[in-house]
């Protein structure tokens, strides 16, 4: 018969077992029905807000160029750790979460260079914008039902409505706020201090992996004019359980160990942690919605005549 701490038929019949999967695949299906149900009724976004600062006087050059930095300055050090690891980068969720703050960026690098570029046909006197426009909507990087209502008007400029790319940027976007927040304090707060493993001690590597994720994202939230709703926290859920489910079914396939000691099932505490680890999603992605909210209440009143206010919607 096998050891039920070798992660054996044994260990999976654990009374802990079926509470820890239920905490974990619980939040998972409820945050996807959720999402597919109101998905529809989120913030409205346009495609201004994904290449435009929300400084009025910094050129949209000048958010493309540090998006272009922040992935240029990010990939070598996801390959170095790649180059430590091998197979076993993705073994973690740091790794996880640094990958989608690329995917960002490089989303974030591509819409504003069309951006960029568009804006500046628009402005060339042979009006060649029409055409560019056109070719933009039918890839699918924005959107212009036939009735009118992806296009708003204002004082100074048509606002075009955000289609499925700048959507994507702006959940991958908000998937990352709450993800280096959970990453960063869970690792320099409790895994490097307590936790005696050959992955977690401190060196340049894994100094950079755990700061300059959140470094560049607050500097492109300091910058960008994208929202940061609560809507958002159900992406960062999802994103969690799924790689909770990832772990599982790697743990079920025979690899043993897992990546974090909290993780463990084989103890009477499993349940607690499980459930500390799923409350803990709150505040954290808690503390990267107030940082946008100070943004958008304080800078208005510190820079009246420099901060672009998000009140058209």
């Amino acid at each position: 018969m096998s050891n039920p701490d070798d992660g054996g038929i044994g260990y999976w019949l654990r009374w802990q077992v079926a509470i820890c999967a239920f905490i974990v695949v619980g939040p998972g299906v409820a945050a996807a029905c959720i999402i597919i149900k109101k998905s529809r009724a989120a913030e409205t976004l346009y495609y201004s807000d994904l290449w435009k600062s929300c400084w009025r006087c910094l050129n949209p050059l000048y958010l493309l160029v540090f998006r272009a930095f922040a992935l240029v300055c990010l990939a070598p050090v996801l390959y170095g750790v790649a180059a430590v690891d091998g197979i076993f980068t993705y073994y973690f969720y740091t790794q996880w979460t640094f990958t989608l703050v690329m995917v960002y960026f490089a989303l974030g690098t591509v819409i504003s260079a069309y951006g960029c570029y568009w804006e500046s046909q628009n402005q060339s006197p042979s009006g060649a914008g029409t055409a560019e426009a056109s070719l933009f909507l039918e890839t699918g990087l924005d959107d212009i039902d036939k009735g009118g209502r992806g296009i708003r008007g204002t004082d100074e400029t048509v606002q075009l409505k955000a289609g499925f790319w700048g959507y994507l940027m702006l959940t991958v976007y908000q998937t990352c706020g709450g993800a280096v927040i959970l990453t960063d304090i869970v690792f320099w707060c409790l895994l490097l201090p307590f936790q005696s493993d050959e992955h977690f001690h401190l060196d340049v590597l894994m100094g950079c992996i755990h700061s300059l994720n959140v470094a560049f994202l607050i500097l492109d939230t300091i910058l960008n004019n994208l929202p940061f709703p609560w809507f958002g926290f159900l992406y960062f859920v999802l994103w969690s359980c799924v790689y909770m489910v990832f772990q599982w079914a790697l743990h079920v396939g025979g690899i043993s160990g897992w990546p974090y000691e909290f993780l463990e099932l084989n103890t009477p505490w499993a349940p607690l942690w499980y459930f500390a680890i799923a409350v803990v999603h709150v505040p954290f992605y808690g503390m990267y919605v107030l940082l946008v909210k100070a943004k958008y209440s304080l800078l208005p009143k510190w820079f009246p005549g420099a901060f672009v206010s998000r009140s058209y919607h």
